[in-house]
């Protein structure tokens, strides 16, 4: 085995119970997934495999931080017991001077005091799901008997902050959700949170057309530039959005880390709860399986030539449109899993919200090129802020609600981008 020095970083999201969940979300991708298991079949990572799982992400990690993501399904199904066990075999395994990073992602739901007390004490961070405001989440975000749970998922939000744990956000972007983008940014905001990921939903059904819960790409792109316009006003220093934060690097020269808007994939890997690798959280499928940790060590995997090609078909496979395209250090592509529609030409390969990914980063190119330039002069988020609030509300001081909104978009103002207006 290769030297920690000359290991390459990857990530693991492990699944300590596969697909199983106690809620039923309808725009779930990942409950599908249950379906490549013969039943009866026991959904719950055995102790035998937590403890290879443990042991072989250390010894082919790079280190000396070593990045744990558990996901699910809801991983918080496999019990308290099972999350002290992995604390402690971490223990056990880390080097002299090394250290874990855990992240639990999780709908919250079974979030009691016990569970929030010891993921303080382990300082484990947290990404709990939320959808903006209690009606938008409960519509989708319903529990086995149909109960909506946004109740017990702000709790359990309060709960955590007591403790000391401080939530990512996670919201999903529905066409409900894209129509009230202020109000759910603002739900959010309200329930403490310092980090939000708004991601957007895209399935698609056996005609392979984007189902009725997949946002629209003039509905995203829309939603953006609102949620954009309000955060970069008011929230500077104050909470970070994910896609904010990783165009503001692509804008100031940086590589983006996000898995969706770097350049190539493959570094993300899955263990299921059966201790089978696969390439990608969405592909969960015979077809991008790598092996299992029974047989093959994880670091081993992680190398996999099949998992090497995956990665770099993201960048190899872009049709001419996006290689052309002024955004392509921001976006390369975006998740190869969306890449299903045809670019202006015809050549598939184009991503499906593409036209809404365009319109937000032509909304948001001045003023990200005016943040990376205040931040080089190390001006203040309050300072930052002001001087794009007076910058952006120049264009609108002589525009009414019939003349054409100065987005370039060509419509009346009214129609467009009166409501977010400075």
């Amino acid at each position: 085995m290769v030297s920690a020095a000359e290991r390459e970083p990857f990530l693991v999201m492990a699944k300590p119970v596969g697909p199983i969940c106690n809620l039923a979300c309808t725009y779930c991708y990942y409950l599908d997934t249950a379906r490549l298991y013969e039943r009866p079949h026991r959904f719950r990572m055995s102790d035998e495999l937590l403890d290879a799982y443990v042991r072989q992400y250390i010894e082919a990690s790079p280190g000396p931080l070593v990045h744990f993501v558990w996901h699910g399904g809801e991983p918080t199904l496999a019990g308290l017991g099972f999350f002290r066990r992995a604390v402690g075999l971490q223990r056990r395994y880390l080097p002299q001077g090394w250290s874990c990073w855990n992240n639990l992602q999780t709908n919250g739901t079974l979030l009691d005091e016990q569970w929030c007390a010891f993921l303080a004490e382990e300082r484990f961070e947290v990404g709990l799901s939320v959808d903006g405001t209690e009606l938008l989440h409960d519509a989708y975000r319903r529990d086995r008997n149909g109960r909506g749970t946004y109740q017990r998922v702000a709790a359990a939000t309060q709960r955590l902050q007591r403790h000391g744990v401080r939530p990512d956000l996670l919201c999903t972007v529905t066409p409900a959700v894209a129509q009230d983008p202020l109000g759910v940014y603002r739900a959010l905001r309200a329930l403490g949170g310092t980090f939000l990921q708004f991601l957007p939903i895209v399935r698609r059904g056996p005609d392979g057309q984007p189902t009725p819960e997949s946002v629209s790409p003039d509905d995203y792109g829309r939603f953006l530039c609102a949620v954009f316009d309000e955060w970069v006003r008011h929230d500077l220093g104050k909470l970070q959005v994910q896609l904010f934060f990783e165009s503001l690097r692509a804008w100031g020269g940086e590589t983006p880390t996000l898995c969706v808007m770097a350049p190539t994939c493959g570094r993300a890997l899955v263990v299921e709860h059966d201790g089978a690798v696969y390439t990608c959280d969405h592909y969960v499928n015979p077809e991008h399986r790598l092996g299992d940790i029974q047989s093959t060590h994880l670091g081993a995997l992680a190398d996999a030539p099949a998992l090497l090609r995956f990665g770099a078909d993201k960048r190899d496979r872009l049709p001419a449109q996006c290689r052309e395209c002024p955004w392509l250090a921001a976006c390369n592509g975006g998740c190869p899993k969306d890449r299903f529609a045809r670019a202006a030409d015809g050549e598939p390969g184009l991503h499906y919200l593409c036209a809404g990914l365009r319109r937000f980063f032509a909304h948001a190119d001045a003023p990200l090129r005016r943040l990376v330039e205040l931040g080089r002069q190390n001006a203040s988020p309050a300072a930052a802020m002001a001087a794009l609030r007076e910058e952006s509300a120049a264009p609108w001081r002589a525009v009414g609600r019939n003349d054409l909104c100065p987005c370039g978009s060509g419509r009346k103002a009214k129609r467009c981008c009166w409501p977010q207006r400075p």
